[in-house]
């Protein structure tokens, strides 16, 4: 490990901006070894890599199948029938016209003007919620309330069950966390029986649309899929991604969002004085503390980028967390200021893998918080917040606050 960078302890998990700091004080992309790749810690260098379509996430652009099966199995990717079959698989894991074929596919429900059609369930779910909880006066925010939201909103735009939504969430945690760099046995097991489950969920649910069309995601992607424009693997796939990803980053980001305005009251009083400071306060909070703070990359050819030369297969991983408080990119980045203007962040990555979800994810964040900021007078920490470790995301698993 690089001397100091240690993302499995509780001490990275609740501020892991100094380790950030000091990586991007080193020379270069430094090679961490157990992640088996160099670092991009610094924007431009991570922004660099991101934007550059020779930088790919699938290891099938430029290895045979032979060097695939090797570094799948250097990666313990391995001996997983469904996560190889539907998450290695997935739209994030592909590039090049395949990646572009599924993206084009599903970008019309992800586009601005048709999310905010679900602003009106968002504001219904939310005041439901705080109907519950605000009498109560004291609550874990992230369990009682940020961990449903996200789930509830992604399905309800595919068309799964409400009921399901907190299931799906536990699958979809169980399958991002086995993306860190800590793979354990009992890690794998648990992506392996979410993935399989999904996928049964899923095959049912496509049963269902298939007899009976509806007005979501899934019905208009088994047109898509009739219409010779992906494969029912594809479908599948696509679809647990789009779960996965509309979980577990938004609850994280609302989390650390949230705790943000708590510890900076000077911003809490802004933002309760000028609602119309809420879009660029919700961007501030993605900037602040990035809930995905890190990705890999290929290099699918031999190239040089960052100023040195890479050979071909050369394995990238960016820290967009880090590029976020780079202070070449933003004056005073560990500042966190709803009004920052211009907030060009990282957190959505950048590129062709750009978060296809960051509309729905601002839109979910904006109206919670309106919700809680018009229904209480002050909101307060109850206890210390307790974070999350490792690499792959970051924010609050646990967040006690008191409300008047």
């Amino acid at each position: 490990m690089i001397p100091g960078f240690d993302p499995d302890t509780a001490e990275f998990g609740e501020n892991p901006w100094p380790a950030y700091a000091a990586l991007r004080a080193q020379p270069g992309l430094p090679l961490m070894p157990g992640f088996g790749g160099h670092i991009a810690s610094r924007f431009a260098d991570v922004r660099a890599i991101a934007m550059d379509r020779r930088m790919v996430r699938d290891p099938g652009v430029f290895a045979s199948d032979d060097q695939v099966r090797r570094l799948q199995i250097a990666n313990n990717f391995h001996d997983m029938p469904f996560h190889e079959r539907f998450v290695q698989t997935s739209m994030l894991e592909i590039d090049g016209p395949d990646h572009d074929r599924l993206r084009k596919a599903v970008f019309p429900f992800f586009t601005k003007t048709r999310l905010e059609s679900l602003r009106g369930f968002v504001t219904d779910w939310v005041n439901d919620a705080l109907d519950r909880l605000i009498p109560q006066g004291r609550i874990d925010f992230i369990a009682d309330l940020a961990a449903h939201l996200p789930g509830q909103v992604i399905g309800h735009l595919i068309g799964t069950d409400a009921a399901m939504a907190p299931q799906m969430t536990i699958w979809s945690d169980e399958v991002v966390s086995y993306f860190d760099i800590n793979r354990t046995a009992e890690k794998k097991a648990r992506a392996e029986n979410a993935t399989r489950l999904f996928h049964d969920l899923l095959e049912q649910l496509y049963a269902d649309r298939k007899a009976r069309p509806r007005d979501d995601l899934i019905s208009v992607m088994i047109g898509a899929e009739t219409a010779g424009l992906m494969s029912h693997d594809e479908l599948i796939a696509t679809i647990m991604q789009i779960l996965h990803a509309g979980h577990g980053s938004t609850i994280d980001v609302t989390g650390s969002g949230l705790h943000a305005l708590l510890l900076h009251p000077d911003q809490m009083a802004r933002l309760r004085a000028d609602r119309g400071l809420m879009p660029t306060a919700v961007q501030e909070m993605f900037r602040y503390a990035a809930p995905l703070p890190f990705f890999h990359r290929y290099a699918a050819e031999d190239m040089a980028i960052c100023g040195q030369d890479w050979a071909k297969g050369t394995k990238f991983g960016l820290l967009y967390a880090s590029a976020n408080r780079d202070p070449a990119a933003f004056d005073r980045p560990d500042r966190f200021d709803i009004t920052r203007k211009p907030n060009v962040h990282l957190a959505f990555g950048t590129g062709p893998h750009v978060c296809l979800g960051n509309n729905l994810a601002r839109l979910n964040m904006e109206v919670l918080f309106a919700a809680l900021l018009d229904r209480t007078r002050d909101i307060a920490l109850e206890a210390a917040a307790i974070w999350k470790t490792g690499l792959q995301a970051h924010g609050p698993s646990s967040l006690p606050v008191r409300f008047s």
